[in-house]
C-alpha cells in the first residue's frame, strides 16, 4: 500500500498544515520478531474471559507496574530531528505486553511532559494523542505547545507514543528501498486484473514484512490495549482522573477509554470525530462523502462548479494513469501519488492555495508539486527515507477490526463508491482489500464500543467541512457515549479539527478544560 486515507488518517499532519504546529527496535524485553518455537509468524493472543457487561476480566496490575516512579530526563533528539526545549523532560513506563499476563513481559512508553506554569494553580495533567492512528505524541506535542499555552498555565502537558508506534515498541515492516518501489509500482486504483494482482500482493507482503520484523508485538497493539495503558499512565502520574485531548483517531482512542473506565473519565475533549458506529466499509464510505464534499467546498471557494470541477480532475487523474508526469527528478508522479498529493491539502482550508498551483502545474504537464504533497502524506523526506507512522498505523487498524474484504468485494463497491466521489471513490473501495490483506493478527471487534454510562461529560467536537472524519461521525460519537455524557459541539467550517482554528470552539474548549463549564449539548459555533 502507498498511501492511506483511512478514518483518523494524519491527524498530526493535518495541525502541521494548519498552521497548529509551528530507532527501529520493538521495545519489549525478549527479541522481537520471535515467538516461542523461533517462528517470525505472530498468532493471536487467546481472548481474555469477558464480565456481564461484555468488559474483559483482566487480572490485577502488579504493583511494580502501578507504583513505578518515572525518571524525567531531558529528551534525546528523534532521528533527523532536534531535541525539544529544555522545558520538556522524557521518561518511559513500563506496561504490559499483554494485559491477560501482567505479570510477564513489559514494553516501555514514551512520554514526554512540559509542567504546569502555574505551580499554585496546577489542576494536574493533560493527555494528548493527536490521532493516525501512528502518530507520535513525544515528536508532535513539543512543536503544538504554543496552541495550549492557556491549557499549561494550569495542566502539565503529557504526549505519549502509543504502543506500536515509534519509541513506544514501534512497528516495522518494510525498508525504505521496498516502500519507494511500491511507490512506484503499485496502482491504487487497479484497472486490469494484472494490476490487482500486483495490489493484492504488495498487501500482503507489506503484512509478511510486519509478521517478521514485529511479529512480537503485533497481537497486542491494538486500541483497547492503548486505553489500558493510557489509565497505568494516568495512575502512575497521580492523577485521580484522567484529562484528556484527543484528535482524530485519538477519539476512538478516547472513546475506548471512556467505556472501559468510566468511572476515571475527568475533563475530556474529542475534536475531529471517528464514527465509531462505522466498521471497516463504512469508514471508507463516510471519507469517500467526506473528501468529496471538502473537494467541492474547495471547488466552490475557488469559484467553480463542484461537479464541473470534479471531472476535470477525474480526467486529470486518468491522463496521469496512463502516462505519469515528470517531476524534474528521477521520480514520477503516478495517479496514485497524485491521488495522495491532493488528498493532502484538503485537509485544511489554509492549503487550498497551494492546492490550486499543484492541479494547475499537473494540467500543464508537470507533477512536482503534487509529489511533494505526496511524499509529506507519505512520510519520505528529501533523502528518500520514510517513517514509520504508516506501519504502526496498519498493525493497530488491523489488530483492531475483524474485516479482511477480498478484492471481489472492493471491486463490488465501486459502482456506489465511484457515484459517491467520482475522485476518491475507487482509491477508497480499493483500500478496504488492500489494508489487512494477508495481515497475521486477527482483528478484536467489527465496530468499537463507547458506551460509558456512569462517566463525566465528555466534549465532542466536529466540523461541517471535515474530510477525514465526517461530521456525522461526532454526533454518532456523543450518542455512543450516552445521554448526559457526550456533549456534542458543532465547528462550521472546514478542515480535520476545530480546535486552534477560530476562536469560539478554543475558548469553549478552554474554557471547559479549565473551569470546568460544560457547554449545552448542540451549541454551535460559526
Amino acid at each position: 500500500m502507498v498511501a492511506h486515507a483511512r478514518a483518523g488518517a494524519l491527524a498530526a499532519t493535518a495541525l502541521l498544515l494548519a498552521g497548529v504546529l509551528a530507532g527501529c527496535e520493538d521495545g519489549t524485553d525478549d527479541k522481537p520478531g520471535k515467538q516461542a518455537d523461533g517462528s517470525t509468524a505472530a498468532s493471536p493472543p487467546a481472548a481474555p474471559s469477558s464480565t456481564a457487561s461484555g468488559k474483559p476480566e483482566l487480572p490485577a496490575l502488579p504493583g511494580s507496574l502501578t507504583s513505578q516512579r518515572l525518571d524525567w530526563n531531558r529528551c534525546e533528539a528523534p532521528e533527523g530531528g532536534s531535541a525539544p526545549g529544555p522545558a520538556w523532560r522524557c521518561a518511559t513506563v513500563r506496561v504490559p505486553l499483554d494485559y491477560a499476563k501482567p505479570d510477564g513481559t513489559t514494553i516501555g512508553i514514551a512520554l514526554i511532559r512540559k509542567e504546569a506554569r502555574d505551580k499554585g494553580r496546577r489542576l494536574g495533567s493533560m493527555l494528548f494523542d493527536f490521532g493516525g492512528p501512528g502518530g507520535s505524541g513525544v515528536s508532535i506535542l513539543p512543536r503544538a505547545a504554543g496552541s495550549y499555552g492557556r491549557l499549561n498555565s494550569r495542566y502539565d502537558l503529557v504526549g505519549f507514543d502509543p504502543r506500536g508506534v515509534a519509541r513506544s515498541a514501534g512497528v516495522r515492516c518494510r525498508s525504505d528501498q521496498e516502500q519507494e518501489d511500491a511507490n512506484r509500482k503499485v496502482d491504487m486504483t487497479p484497472d486490469t486484473a494484472a494490476e490487482e494482482a500486483a495490489f493484492m500482493k504488495d498487501g500482503a507482503a507489506f503484512a509478511a514484512g510486519c509478521a517478521r520484523r514485529s511479529g512480537k508485538v503485533l497481537p497486542f497493539v491494538g486500541t483497547t490495549n492503548a486505553a489500558r495503558d493510557m489509565d497505568l499512565i494516568r495512575e502512575v502520574l497521580g492523577d485521580r482522573k484522567l484529562t484528556y485531548f484527543g484528535m482524530s483517531y485519538g477519539t476512538e482512542l478516547g472513546g475506548t477509554y471512556a467505556h472501559l473506565f468510566p468511572a476515571n473519565v475527568g475533563r475530556t475533549v474529542l475534536d475531529a470525530v471517528v464514527d465509531p458506529t462505522a466498521d471497516t466499509i463504512g469508514h471508507a464510505r463516510n471519507q469517500a462523502t467526506g473528501f468529496q464534499r471538502a473537494l467541492d467546498n474547495y471547488l466552490r471557494d475557488r469559484g467553480q462548479d463542484p461537479k464541473a470541477g470534479t471531472r476535470r480532475i477525474a480526467r486529470l487523474l486518468a491522463r496521469i494513469d496512463r502516462k505519469p508526469l515528470p517531476t524534474g527528478t528521477s521520480r514520477e508522479l503516478n495517479e496514485s501519488l497524485a491521488l495522495t498529493g491532493i488528498v493532502m491539502p484538503l485537509y485544511s482550508k489554509d492549503s487550498w492555495p497551494f492546492l490550486t498551483k499543484a492541479l494547475d502545474e499537473a494540467e500543464s504537464g508537470r507533477g512536482s508539486l503534487l509529489l511533494r504533497q505526496a511524499d509529506s502524506y507519505n512520510g519520505r523526506d528529501a533523502k528518500g527515507h520514510y517513517d514509520t507512522e504508516s506501519h504502526s498505523q496498519r498493525a493497530i487498524s488491523c489488530a483492531d477490526s475483524r474485516a479482511r474484504p477480498t478484492a471481489a468485494e472492493a471491486r463490488a463497491l465501486l459502482p456506489e463508491f465511484e457515484k459517491l466521489s467520482p475522485v476518491f471513490g475507487a482509491f477508497l473501495a480499493w483500500d478496504t482489500a488492500g489494508w489487512c490483506s494477508g495481515w497475521p493478527v486477527k482483528g478484536e471487534h467489527d465496530t468499537p464500543e463507547a458506551s460509558a454510562p456512569g462517566a463525566g461529560p465528555v466534549l465532542v467536537v466536529g466540523t461541517t467541512g471535515d474530510p477525514a472524519t465526517p461530521y456525522e461521525g461526532a454526533r454518532k460519537m456523543a450518542d455512543e457515549l450516552g445521554k448526559g455524557v457526550g456533549i456534542l459541539l458543532t465547528n462550521k467550517g472546514e478542515g480535520h479539527g476545530a480546535y486552534g482554528r477560530g476562536a469560539c470552539v478554543t475558548s469553549t474548549v478552554d474554557t471547559y478544560f479549565l473551569d470546568g463549564k460544560v457547554p449545552a449539548d448542540g451549541t454551535t459555533c460559526p
